[in-house]
């Protein structure tokens, strides 16, 4: 039997019951930090469909590329404004692990969110 895998937002939960609905589409994120953990998990397994749905269309890029050598691996939320299940806007600040290359990197960011539609996306970094 193989045990499921965790999640790599580090919520502890199984990535099929975190941010796999998501990812699938079988779910939307209902707070911008859910939204935040999401995207975080899309760069972890490499899923830029996923990234390029959740960007804002007013700031996305018109093409996203990852690094298949970059390998996430740890997120800590540092804290967070708003972004809640009746709210329009958030902002969540983060701190995300990698490594390239065989070396160690950190990405630190306070990323603004925003409902269109009724759904949440990524606007841009604060």
């Amino acid at each position: 039997m193989t045990t499921p895998k965790r999640c790599p937002c580090g919520t502890g939960e199984t990535y099929d019951d975190c941010c796999g609905p998501f990812h699938r589409g079988t779910a939307a994120a209902p707070t911008a930090e859910h939204l935040m953990r999401s995207r975080y998990s899309a760069f972890a397994v490499g899923d830029a469909g996923y990234l390029a749905r959740t960007w804002s269309a007013k700031t996305r890029p018109k093409r996203l590329e990852l690094d298949p050598d970059q390998r996430w691996t740890l997120l800590e939320i540092l804290g967070r404004t708003g972004g809640g299940l009746l709210q329009a806007e958030g902002t969540v600040e983060f701190r995300a692990h990698y490594r390239l290359h065989g070396e160690r990197g950190e990405l630190r960011e306070n990323s603004l969110f925003a409902r269109e539609d009724g759904a949440w996306k990524y606007v841009r970094a604060r």
